[in-house]
């Protein structure tokens, strides 16, 4: 065999490798948890025809065009593992390409700004390298002598003849597949259905359920009422259910059941189900304030630029001052504009001068001490809040611990609890030790939430709740998207909301209906807007 012909033997193996790789590179993060199933990919058998065969200018169309696929898919793939590992879900090139700077974000808070530089970096330079090699590896197909050609023709159309029967007629027989035509077809599929989404979207937009409330009754029994709502970051029913967490987190609800009980409140606790799992919180709370199912950035972005009334705009309406506490917020914020917020307070106006936990600007028990300083304190009109919680945000290290409210002053008491603990990337090297920071997370929010309830719980209506999920690495695989929810306040108030079928206390039952979260507006505004009690 002559030499050259080695060297394009050589080079022709390279491609069938990388090409094969790629074709069979599985989508789904959840598959790396086993080892994964090999099966040839038929499709690189017509590539090989394809590139044996055709002239030197259809050739050369072939090898940009199959490189520029490959390329895609491979993209498409590692995006799939990401969002999988993120957000529990495939991607979508229609609506997600806006949420890499979130993903981002997530990522190099959850192991550090040099490691998410060192993932996206690798992710980054191996699809170049990928697509380049592939390319290069191509022209090995060029100029091969009469012989070599016809061994390669008769072997790619046999096995090319063998391996379609067999997925024919004994499917999972032979390892072989072919599935880059149902992949792509999909993502082309999913596109469609994202545009049709969208204009479906835009007819819900028009009709607002809540819109025939009249206005001397708008929420008129929760008159001279402060409404506190506070979204506990990635508090979900795995927190709740899970028996590597339930037996930490019910002892914490029972302590919380009972300070919310000394302080004459009372409870009633049961299930939301979130748009989004594992990240873009802010999709729940659209969802939550506006009554829209925003379980997409683009659906979340058409209810931005709407007339669709807020809850907290409906608030605003009726008399209460509005606020929107939000410690995770530290750039310019464009869409706080939509809810109807009379103050808005970032991480920068909230006053916190201590060090931050990680990702986490402040802790928990901070934020809510500058919400009672700043805006309940001196108000001169009931107040409708909205705070967002982060202490249990990823990467769940340092976790605070409670302290004495009077010491909190402006935050520099936490920044020994700020610098002691493991740093992420050591936390994160193991999904049993992330699991329990996870845990103690949780454990400090609703302890925190306890003791402020007890001590600032008069003529309030507070209502708890999780944004969503945390990743799969903490729920596992198929955990539902619920979350915990709490209504909290005085049981003439909280008995309205008795018609929900939820249950008396903390502890939410496993047999309580799960109420969507887009339904909560519109069910809070008419149990609350009736001036005699149901």
């Amino acid at each position: 065999m002559p030499g050259t012909d080695l060297r394009k033997i050589f080079r022709i193996s390279i491609a069938v490798l990388t090409c094969s790789i790629v074709l069979a590179l599985p989508s789904n993060p959840a598959v790396f948890n086993t080892v994964p199933e090999i099966r040839f990919p038929l499709e690189v058998l017509p590539l090989i025809l394809l590139c044996i065969f055709l002239p030197v200018p259809a050739f050369f169309l072939v090898r940009v065009t199959a490189t520029l696929l490959l390329g895609v898919l491979l993209f498409l793939k590692l995006a799939d593992i990401g969002t999988g590992l993120a957000f529990q879900r495939p991607f979508n090139p229609y609506l997600d390409f806006k949420i890499i700077v979130d993903g981002w974000n997530l990522l190099s808070g959850s192991i550090g700004g040099t490691g998410a530089v060192a993932y996206a970096g690798a992710a980054i330079a191996l699809l170049i390298i990928v697509c380049l090699v592939f390319f290069w590896s191509l022209g090995g197909f060029r100029d091969l002598s009469p012989k070599i050609i016809r061994r390669l023709a008769v072997t790619a159309v046999g096995a090319l003849a063998f391996g379609s029967l067999m997925l024919t007629l004994a499917p999972g027989i032979v390892p072989v597949s072919a599935n880059a035509g149902p992949y792509i077809s999909n993502r082309v599929s999913m596109i469609r259905q994202s545009i049709a989404d969208l204009s479906a979207f835009e007819q819900e937009l028009k009709v607002d359920p809540i819109a025939n409330v009249a206005q001397d009754e708008l929420l008129a029994s929760l008159a001279g009422t402060d409404i506190v709502i506070i979204f506990v970051e990635s508090y979900g029913r795995t927190a709740i259910e899970d028996d590597r967490y339930s037996p930490t987190i019910e002892v914490r609800l029972q302590q919380v059941e009972r300070q919310v009980h000394d302080a004459g409140l009372a409870i009633r606790s049961g299930w939301l189900t979130s748009p989004t799992v594992g990240g873009l919180s802010w999709l729940a709370h659209g969802a939550l304030l506006s009554g829209l199912w925003t379980d997409t950035q683009a659906r979340y972005d058409r209810m931005i630029a709407s007339k669709r009334q807020s809850l907290n705009s409906l608030f605003r309406e009726a008399g209460w001052r509005t606020t929107a506490i939000m410690p995770a917020i530290t750039m310019d914020w464009p869409e706080g504009g939509y809810f109807g917020y009379d103050s808005i307070r970032d991480a920068a106006g909230l006053g916190y001068l201590g060090k931050p936990f990680n990702w986490v600007t402040m802790p928990d028990q901070y934020t809510l001490s500058a919400f009672e300083r700043l805006e309940r304190r001196d108000a001169n009109a009931p107040v409708m809040a909205e705070i967002a919680l982060i202490s249990s945000h990823a990467p769940w290290t340092p976790v605070p611990t409670l302290i004495e409210w009077s010491r909190i002053g402006d935050g520099r008491v936490f920044n020994v609890q700020a610098e002691r603990g493991d740093p992420p990337s050591v936390v994160w090297s193991d999904p049993s030790r992330v699991r329990q920071q996870y845990l103690a997370s949780i454990d400090y929010v609703l302890q925190t939430l306890g003791s402020y309830i007890e001590i600032h719980g008069d003529s309030t209506l507070f209502v708890i709740l999780g944004d969503h999920q945390p990743a799969a690495i903490i729920t596992g695989e198929d955990a539902s998207r619920d979350v915990p929810i709490h209504i909290i306040g005085s049981s003439d108030l909280v008995k309205r909301t008795e018609a929900w079928g939820w249950t008396e206390g903390m502890l939410p039952s496993s047999a309580s209906p799960s109420m969507r979260m887009d339904r909560f507006r519109d069910a809070f505004v008419r149990a609350f807007s009736i001036i005699d009690a149901q």
